[in-house]
């Protein structure tokens, strides 16, 4: 029988993402400039003021006031309106330093025996029925929030956009697990008032449907854009008035996205959140190393679909187990098990291994902040960062290194594909 299966996204400016870019903004900074920083940057964001909390280990000192302000700003929110600017909002840090008792099991006499900053269970994902090797309905509705974002930021086929916005997509799949048809699309977005409510809603639907929706889908290949038709039903702002949002309407904290963050509630998740963290932390870095090994997995043709779970154990090198699901899809002979074990051959999961595969101790993590750590394109680009306090750096770096498909022929001369 056909099953449905939906997934969320929500924009950049968004109060759990706006706290996220804040925090990965700030580590960013104290990497930059001291690239072995132990940082865990927390959040919170409400009307007119932002807190910040955690811990730091750093040989840097970074202007934490202006960094968080400048997000804000970029984002979008610069309006008094809006209740929330980064020009006039409160700056509250409270940020201290790391505790000894849990750096004493991180920092060892070697890098290479540096142990995991914390225990728990990391999990990577990956399956064919996209390009970026994504579940099918989160990236549509990524697509959907990147591309509201545009429109916000072009001000002229739709110019009442305010920053904070959401969409979800459900898709209608065969009993063999292939995409059939979008069978409802929703999407709530914040607006400037409208003197009427009734003319309001009936103008963001129209725009919504005949502008936004046409730019995703001509941006998907041919088979995928098939996927839309007539018969989609649309929630568009389907309480009524979105005037009042982003973290006037409702506060924000670090973290409370890590399945938009992921794979839209396919697969599974470990349930440690990603921003604000240094690589020590294997919440992060690990997720990270899970999602490659999924990907080139997939790539390389021993599955068409790919959970990888790893976990450790606090201070501990080694991780503690490595488990893979190809749900039915494997294609070569040998069990899930057998191919964990070649996995875990393939792929060095020590802590320090995974930071220097993925180059993962540069100043890459603001561009992960919003809209997917995953599925996003490998590049090289250049990022200046000033400190009142350090001068100024511009740094070459590498951003989603866990996307590079580098293994594939690695895994392909190990399962003799």
């Amino acid at each position: 029988m056909a099953y449905q299966f939906t997934s969320e996204s929500v924009s950049e400016g968004h109060p759990d993402k706006i706290a996220d870019q804040i925090s990965d903004a700030l580590l960013d900074n104290f990497l930059a400039f001291d690239p072995e920083s132990k940082v865990a940057c927390e959040t919170l964001v409400t009307t007119g003021q932002v807190v910040l909390a955690g811990e730091v280990k750093s040989d840097t000192y970074v202007d934490v006031q202006t960094i968080a302000r400048g997000v804000i700003n970029d984002i979008g929110y610069t309006q008094g309106a809006y209740q929330f600017s980064g020009d006039s909002c409160g700056v509250i840090s409270l940020i201290h330093e790391q505790s000894q008792d849990i750096n004493q099991g991180v920092d060892r006499a070697t890098k290479e025996e540096q142990g995991a900053g914390d225990q728990g269970m990391m999990f990577g994902y990956a399956t064919k029925e996209t390009e970026n090797y994504m579940p099918l309905a989160l990236d549509i509705s990524h697509r959907i929030m990147l591309e509201i974002a545009k429109l916000r930021r072009e001000n002229d086929e739709i110019t009442y956009l305010r920053p904070d916005a959401k969409a979800q997509v459900t898709i209608e799949y065969s009993d063999d697990n292939v995409p059939q048809k979008i069978v409802a699309i929703v999407v709530s977005t914040q607006h400037d008032p409208f003197d009427e409510d009734e003319k309001m809603l009936a103008k963001i639907r129209e725009d919504i449907v005949k502008i936004l929706i046409p730019r995703v889908k001509n941006a998907l290949p041919g088979e995928l854009a098939a996927l839309f038709n007539d018969d989609i039903i649309y929630h568009i702002n389907p309480t009524g008035k979105f005037v009042i949002g982003g973290p006037h309407g409702d506060a924000g904290l670090t973290g409370r996205k890590i399945i938009v963050d992921t794979y839209g509630g396919k697969g599974a998740h470990g349930g440690g959140a990603f921003s604000g963290k240094d690589p020590s932390k294997v919440d992060r870095s690990a997720a990270y190393a899970a999602r490659h090994i999924a990907k080139n997995l997939v790539a390389a043709g021993v599955c068409d679909e790919a959970l990888v779970q790893v976990s450790y154990a606090i201070g501990v090198v080694e991780p503690t187990s490595i488990f893979v699901e190809t749900y039915g899809t494997n294609k070569v002979d040998l069990s899930d098990g057998e191919i964990a074990v070649k996995v875990r051959q393939l792929f060095d999961l020590r802590p320090a291994a995974i930071e220097n595969r993925l180059k993962l101790r540069n100043p890459i993590y603001r561009e992960t902040a919003a809209y997917g750590h995953m599925g996003k394109s490998p590049q090289t680009i250049t990022k200046v960062f000033e400190s009142p306090y350090s001068g100024r750096i511009e740094k070459e770096v590498e951003l989603f290194t866990w996307e590079k498909l580098d293994y594939v022929d690695k895994i392909k001369d190990t399962f003799k594909l």
